[in-house]
């Protein structure tokens, strides 16, 4: 809990018991009653969420590696088409497309599993980063803005798997630089930290503006800097799944369209790739924002 550094209240500022002058003592900082407040809805989410905290990582580390699962199945479900796309339009020979289709489906599968079960997480999170880059290469969006902060995004999640798997080994990866165990969780929850609200600012500039996405944005954006800098990160980024996940439901609502609706799949993309975004922000929640944060060195100072 945040302490006020202030006395207001405990009749500190009374006359002084010597017979000398009165001393006038400063109010409370706004960004220690900014502590106070938050401290209290922190202090209520925790007894709400109290039944489910045991299960927030295992929550988290699904709904990241949800969107892999998805996009292999549909690779499955429309497997034809996606050969026509990338050797018609991409111009990738015909043997390649279904090696590179193959490939993805496999390691998708495959390390979305290890990342639920928590095995080999280092490994997982390697495979599904470079599922991310061949995609982006292979489908021809790596120069989408949108789609490359979503998957910088989505990138940040896997960053979070990734520290949360440390806390619970000490193998180092072969190769690197040896760091010391907390060292190297410390920069990776930073790292994590920081990617995980570009989806937001992609959120921020597209889309028709109006009165209430001026709100969500402004709201949002001030909780991203919250979740970036560590400054009641918990509380920011529940904040963050909250407004994602009504945005997600009423925006990205795919099984509302037709079966042969253009847009059908992209929703569909749209609403998984946010749920792995949310897992990120879960994790976040579950974890702590890590030693390079407001919250950690306010508990030195």
């Amino acid at each position: 809990m945040a302490q006020i550094r202030g006395t207001a209240g405990y009749h500190l500022g009374g006359p002084n018991p010597f017979g000398g002058p009165k001393t006038e003592v400063a109010d409370p900082s706004p960004l220690d009653a900014i502590r106070e407040q938050t401290s209290k809805i922190e202090d209520i989410l925790d007894t709400v969420s109290e039944p489910i905290k045991p299960y927030l990582p295992a929550i988290g580390r699904f709904l990241i590696v949800v969107t892999f699962l998805e996009d292999a199945l549909r690779i499955i479900t429309q497997w034809n088409d996606q050969l026509v796309y990338l050797n018609s339009y991409r111009h990738i020979p015909n043997g390649l497309t279904h090696l590179f289709l193959i490939v993805n489906v496999l390691t998708m599968f495959a390390c979305s599993t290890m990342v639920i079960i928590r095995k080999h997480s280092d490994y997982a999170v390697a495979g599904l980063m470079g599922v991310v880059i061949t995609q982006a290469l292979g489908y021809g969006l790596i120069f989408d803005l949108n789609f490359f902060l979503r998957n910088l995004s989505v990138i940040g999640g896997l960053i979070m798997v990734l520290s949360d798997s440390w806390v619970r080994k000490t193998k180092a990866f072969a190769g690197l630089p040896q760091l010391d165990e907390k060292d190297r969780k410390m920069y990776f929850q930073l790292a994590g930290r920081i990617l995980l609200i570009f989806l937001f600012i992609g959120f921020v500039f597209s889309g028709e503006w109006s009165i209430w996405r001026i709100a969500v944005s402004v709201i949002g954006l001030i909780a991203c800097i919250m979740v970036v800098v560590g400054f009641k990160a918990k509380f920011s980024a529940t904040l963050l799944v909250v407004i994602l996940s009504v945005f997600n439901v009423l925006v990205n609502n795919f099984w509302t369209l037709h079966e042969h609706h253009p847009h059908k799949d992209f929703a569909k993309y749209d609403f998984f790739q946010i749920l792995s975004i949310v897992g990120g922000l879960l994790l976040l929640v579950n974890s702590g924002p890590g030693q390079f944060s407001i919250d950690e060195k306010k508990k030195v100072y």
